[in-house]
């Protein structure tokens, strides 16, 4: 394998990475701001209760987007495989 090969295949793995993981880390994200937001108006201290939602929510998004990214997933192996690259 060539370096500009190797370099191609890093950048690309890094973009599926990137694109499997960014749904689930912006709701966390989102849900972790609601709940902080609730907890500013509300004066909640509770730690727990910014942990809950946060798991919950990526949990359920988690499942929700299973075809999503295991389709995702499926595409850049069967690339790979048929691309010569693996080699």
């Amino acid at each position: 394998m060539e370096p500009g090969q190797a370099v191609d295949l890093v950048r690309h793995t890094l973009i599926i990475a990137l694109t499997v993981s960014a749904p689930m880390l912006i709701i966390g994200l989102v849900v972790g701001i609601l709940v902080s937001l609730l907890q500013a108006v509300t004066q909640i201290q509770e730690q727990t209760l910014s942990f809950i939602p946060k798991i919950v929510a990526m949990v359920a998004a988690a499942i929700l987007l299973m075809p999503w990214t295991s389709q995702r997933l499926m595409d850049y192996s069967r690339e790979m495989f048929t691309s010569g690259l693996m080699n």
